[in-house]
């Protein structure tokens, strides 16, 4: 196809939007809606995911060294945390004299049966360990055993291993999603799309007649249709950035940020959503008014 017929095609699809004013309405309408949908499950899934991760990291594991381990006994277990983290994300370790101290925090009033308490002789020194995914749980586990000088290794495995499944399903429900909504709008716009290119069967008929080829009628439809995706998803984009800054800022006022509870703020999802929606918008958009038209230009 030359320049100056590509031109004429993106040309006639873009008067094709004015031309026909309600089918466009509705087409934005509709991918509008479709999109506005996506993205919410697109910001639901994101939280999901972070708020496990998050809870993953709190210190599912705890190591109880051996009573009169030496120095070289503590110093491989820190070289081995330090070498790995991809799977470490930060560790703490307490003495047993730091232990003994949390022991008489935590009695309270109580605190004074432990006063004649020798702790360097029945308290080990204990290291708790955060993870930057707890599907790495097992290994971390299992190589911290083989560490000469621990005793054992704590971790709530029935949690871990509820959260590995957990972000497994979010994913899988996520794709499951987004495919079955797209296949949704890629049909309900192609319906409405063929509403404007029935009205114009006859042009088309003519057109192949003195020539045209298939790819030259479809294009303005193509181009039409890109271009009604980029306005939905433009108008998406901007709906869902208003309200999730408004609903974030209204969830989040008491909330830290670096609470379990937390939710992803807007400045960091803003980017992939917008991308979501004109990738989305502008596929939809094209393909569906492609399949639309295609009919026609079979004469």
């Amino acid at each position: 196809m030359s320049a100056r017929a590509f031109w004429n095609s993106l040309k006639e699809g873009i008067q094709g939007i004015v031309r026909h004013p309600l089918v466009t309405v509705a087409s934005i309408t509709t991918i509008l809606l479709m999109l506005l949908l996506m993205s919410v499950f697109s910001i639901f899934s994101a939280n999901a995911r972070f708020i496990m991760k998050k809870v993953g990291q709190q210190p599912p594991i705890e190591i109880y060294m051996k009573l009169g381990c030496d120095q070289s006994q503590m110093d491989m277990v820190v070289n081995y945390l330090q070498s790995n983290p991809d799977k470490i994300k930060g560790y703490h370790g307490m003495s047993p004299e730091q232990n003994y101290n949390r022991f008489r925090e935590e009695l309270g009033e109580s605190s004074s049966i432990l006063d004649d308490f020798d702790y360097n002789t029945y308290l080990p020194y204990t290291i708790t360990v955060q993870l930057t995914d707890p599907s790495y749980a097992d290994q971390v586990v299992m190589n911290l055993e083989a560490i000469p000088g621990i005793e054992k290794v704590m971790q709530e495995s029935n949690v871990m291993k509820f959260l590995t499944r957990a972000t497994k399903v979010v994913n899988i429900a996520t794709v499951v999603a987004f495919a079955v909504l797209f296949l949704i709008s890629l049909f309900i716009i192609s319906n409405m799309v063929r509403i404007s290119v029935y009205s114009r069967s006859t042009e088309i008929a003519i057109m192949k007649f003195v020539g045209a080829t298939n790819g030259y009628i479809r294009l303005p439809y193509v181009v039409e249709g890109a271009i009604v995706g980029l306005i939905s998803a433009l108008c998406a984009w901007g709906i869902t950035y208003i309200a999730y800054s408004q609903i974030f800022k209204r969830a989040m006022k008491n909330v830290a940020a670096s609470s379990i509870y937390s939710l992803i703020p807007m400045k960091s999802l803003s980017l992939s959503i917008l991308l979501l929606c004109l990738a989305s918008g502008i596929i939809i958009g094209s393909i569906g008014s492609g399949i639309a038209v295609r009919k026609y230009v079979k004469v």
